[in-house]
C-alpha cells in the first residue's frame, strides 16, 4: 500500500560504492511504498528502460548535460574536471538513450537542471566536486538539443508540463521566448574570491532566451 501524499525522490546511482559499476548502470531501485517517485538525474540506458516499464507514479528527470555529453567529453585527451558529475558521464550509447527519453514525449520524463556551481579551486582539486554549472544557458541548451533531433514541438512538455503534472501541480502561467541566436558563454562568472567555470565555457550556444511573459 502506497503512503498517500508522499514523494521520494532520489538518485538511481551510487557512485560512492565500489561495488557499483559507475561507467555502465546504476543501482538504486523504487520501493514501492511511496505516491509519487522520481528519479533525480537520470543517467543510463538501464534506467531509461525500467522508467517506461513502471506505472505512472514513477518518472525522472534529465539534464542538459547528459543530453549534451557523453565519457569522451570527460576523458578525451585527458581528465577534464568541468565534465565530472553525477551520475558520472556514460558511453554514447546511454547520451542516445537519454536523448530519446527526453524528447519522445513521455511525460514520465521532464527537465531537470542539476546546476552545480562549484568553484574552479573545487573542481580541480586532487578529488574534485561533482557537478556541471548549467543555469546560464539551461533552456537554451535544452532547445538545442531538441531542435537537433526535430523535436523543438515536444520541448514545452517537457519544461514546463510534465513536471508539474507529474507532482499534481498547476502549470505554469508566465511564458518565455527563446530566439534561434548564438551568443558566447564567458569563460567564467566570479564567486566570492574564486570563479565558477561554466557549462560550454567561451563557446557558441546557439538559442538565447528573448524574454519572459
Amino acid at each position: 500500500q502506497k503512503i498517500k501524499n508522499t514523494v521520494l525522490g532520489t538518485y538511481w546511482q551510487n557512485p560512492t560504492s565500489i561495488n557499483t559499476n559507475t561507467w555502465n548502470s546504476n543501482s538504486t531501485i523504487p520501493t514501492g511504498q511511496y505516491y509519487l517517485e522520481v528519479f533525480d538525474n537520470l543517467g543510463c540506458y538501464t534506467g531509461y528502460n525500467f522508467i517506461i516499464q513502471q506505472p505512472e507514479n514513477v518518472a525522472a528527470t534529465i539534464t542538459a548535460h547528459h543530453l549534451l555529453f557523453n565519457r569522451n567529453n570527460l576523458l578525451s585527451g585527458g581528465v577534464r574536471p568541468h565534465f565530472y558529475c553525477s551520475p558520472i558521464l556514460k558511453h554514447r550509447s546511454h547520451q542516445q538513450a537519454l536523448i530519446e527519453a527526453a524528447t519522445s514525449g513521455n511525460p514520465k520524463f521532464f527537465l531537470g537542471t542539476d546546476s552545480a556551481p562549484h568553484s574552479r579551486t573545487d573542481k580541480e582539486a586532487e578529488c574534485g566536486c561533482a557537478g556541471i554549472y548549467s543555469a546560464p544557458a539551461a533552456i537554451e541548451l535544452y532547445a538545442e538539443v531538441f531542435d537537433s533531433h526535430g523535436s523543438l514541438d515536444k520541448l514545452e512538455s517537457f519544461a514546463s508540463f510534465h513536471g508539474a503534472d507529474f507532482y499534481r501541480l498547476p502549470r505554469n502561467k508566465t511564458s518565455i521566448v527563446l530566439q534561434r541566436k548564438e551568443w558566447q558563454m564567458p569563460e567564467n562568472f566570479q564567486l566570492g574570491k574564486d570563479v565558477v567555470i561554466p557549462i560550454r565555457a567561451g563557446n557558441a550556444i546557439h538559442w538565447q532566451l528573448d524574454q519572459i511573459t
